[in-house]
């Protein structure tokens, strides 16, 4: 699950140990009877220097010793920046990252290639969450009830195996503005009905690329309730090879301004105007060319055929077949 992943990396950071998290070296600093310290770099005003108890690392101390990529408590290989600054927050002030408080530091909360299959209720617990990336997993499922109100910015389920937004629009997070979903299993018409206004009113990015949406029509009609999309992706869908898919998707939404990361220029906009109303133009076929540049270890048929040229034997013909697999 996704708490379980989140509790895995949280120990690999080592929030309670030295030189994080509270004890025996800065226990004076966090005493129950008085403020956190704060040790000047330089003199104070009486020209004496700030001394810390005997045993005792200040904090500038502390915060070196993370900092110093040569320091045994460096931060672990394949970490985050926002895990630099965790660590940081452990040092200053380790009563936010103790137990529940440490859900309230995370506006972000990036989960990726972990083995991830449930998106657990356990999430919940993520008030000021904003934006959740847990691309790269094995995620089938995702129930609504289970992401936080307070997604606003990102919800990215790129690579994954998801082949039904039923659930996920049962009770969508309203203010998202943007959802990718490249990469997974989704499929046209069963699925163009969730992708509107009503479920995802503010909606300013969708990904869908390399999925297998076929009806562009179909498509279209439920896009275009998104009056607030401004960016979307939908390359490597079958849907993408009619050949008036570009033109068309610029026509028929004009609010759009970027598909499948090429800005729309206004004299692209004005070369296609019209085509939305000519869906007679949209043909569900597509044509593919495959030009064999060599083949080795392949006798050529013709060169056999010409050396038996006037023979009064039978002829021998030679033919082979190639197969290709998309």
């Amino acid at each position: 699950s996704v708490s379980a992943a989140f509790w895995k990396h949280l120990r690999r950071l080592a929030l309670q140990d030295f030189p994080c998290g509270l004890g025996s070296w800065n226990k004076s600093c966090f005493d129950a009877h008085r403020s956190p310290c704060r040790v000047q770099p330089g003199p104070d005003p009486a020209g004496q220097e700030e001394t810390m108890p005997l045993g005792e690392e200040s904090p500038e101390a502390l915060m070196e010793l993370l900092r110093d990529p040569h320091s045994p408590w460096a931060l672990p290989p394949g970490c985050s920046p926002q895990d630099q600054q965790l660590r940081e927050t452990a040092v200053l002030a380790p009563e936010l990252v103790r137990g529940s408080k440490v859900f309230q530091l995370f506006r972000s909360l990036r989960i990726i290639d972990k083995g991830v299959e449930e998106v657990d209720e356990g999430l919940l617990q993520f008030h000021q969450l904003e934006e959740l990336i847990l691309s790269t997993n094995q995620i089938s499922r995702i129930n609504s009830a289970n992401l936080p109100r307070t997604l606003k910015q990102v919800l990215e389920l790129c690579c994954n195996a998801v082949a039904d937004l039923q659930d996920l629009c049962a009770h969508p997070p309203p203010e998202l503005q943007h959802l990718g979903l490249g990469y997974n299993r989704l499929c046209s018409p069963s699925q163009d009905k969730y992708l509107t206004a009503a479920f995802w009113p503010n909606l300013v990015s969708l990904d869908l690329s390399f999925n297998n949406f076929m009806d562009l029509l179909g498509l279209v009609s439920q896009l275009s309730s998104l009056q607030k999309l401004r960016v979307l992706v939908l390359q490597g869908n079958p849907l993408a090879l009619v050949p008036t898919y570009r033109g068309f998707l610029v026509d028929s939404l004009p609010k759009l301004s970027i598909l499948d990361d090429i800005h729309i220029e206004p004299d692209e906009r004005h070369q296609f105007h019209g085509l939305a109303r000519q869906p007679e133009q949209i043909r569900n076929e597509a044509r593919v060319v495959v030009s064999i540049g060599e083949i080795k270890g392949v006798p050529d048929p013709s060169v056999q055929q010409q050396l038996e040229v006037g023979s009064k034997v039978p002829v021998v013909t030679y033919s082979y077949c190639v197969t290709y697999q998309f």
